[in-house]
């Protein structure tokens, strides 16, 4: 399967009125996150850890250098380590006067907060923040509805924070926080995404930067053609109807 919507849903993230005259953003502040995970997730979208201020991003067209500040160490990650966002911090590359984040271009800012966002669904302690960023949801929610539509999967709808799935063999929800499926009436079926080397696994096709979306999204169309099943270990959680 190819995925012809990528980088259609583009969220759109704006300064709330009470950063605008600020040169920091704390909108994700409290969040706790695993060291491992957020380096790799903020690595492949360009940012690098300075041993003085954190982890860095720097727009050197605009002049604008970012700031994630966390009390981690970013050099020798620790598994027990469960640092929590303090805040984003925009300043200028040169010169020392302040940059308030009405001055910042409204896409950088909104591609900033993107990636941090992305973060926090990613590397939030103990998996999958069950609160994962209202952004982060409808986004999901919008890219699992706008896939059902192209591929006409008439038995998938969303519903708050659970794509619901009619399939022949049974029916089943997928979570769009921790990409978690069950059937209905509770029982959990196990759907791990491995890579497509691994043979005997199963492959889920979509290429696209966030995983857990990535994954919600094949599982969402994986479920919605069950009777198109052939792997058996997930044949053998299923109960069918």
């Amino acid at each position: 399967l190819v995925q012809p919507f990528k980088q259609v849903f583009r969220e759109l993230y704006v300064p709330t009125q009470d950063e605008a005259d600020k040169d920091e953003s704390r909108r994700y502040s409290g969040y706790q996150i695993q060291v491992r995970q957020t380096l790799a997730t903020l690595r492949s979208r360009g940012w690098v850890a300075d041993y003085e201020s954190g982890l860095r991003k720097v727009f050197h067209k605009q002049g604008v250098v970012v700031t994630l500040y966390a009390r981690a160490d970013w050099f020798s990650p620790s598994d027990a380590e469960a640092p929590a966002i303090e805040y984003v911090s925009f300043n200028r590359t040169r010169g020392i006067e302040p940059l308030h984040i009405s001055d910042i271009d409204p896409v950088l800012y909104s591609e900033v907060m993107r990636d941090v966002d992305l973060t926090v669904s990613i590397a939030f302690v103990g998996g999958v923040d069950p609160e994962t960023g209202q952004s982060t949801r409808e986004l999901r929610a919008a890219i699992v509805r706008c896939t059902a539509e192209m591929l006409k999967l008439n038995n998938v709808r969303v519903d708050g924070n659970f794509a619901f799935i009619k399939g022949t063999l049974a029916e089943y929800t997928v979570h769009l926080g921790s990409a978690i499926v069950r059937q209905k009436g509770g029982n959990e079926i196990p759907i791990i995404p491995v890579h497509s080397s691994q043979r005997g696994k199963l492959y889920l096709p979509f290429v696209d930067e966030d995983p857990k979306t990535v994954e919600i999204v094949s599982k969402v169309v994986l479920l919605a053609e069950d009777n198109k099943l052939k792997d058996p270990t997930i044949l053998q959680w299923i109960e069918r109807q």
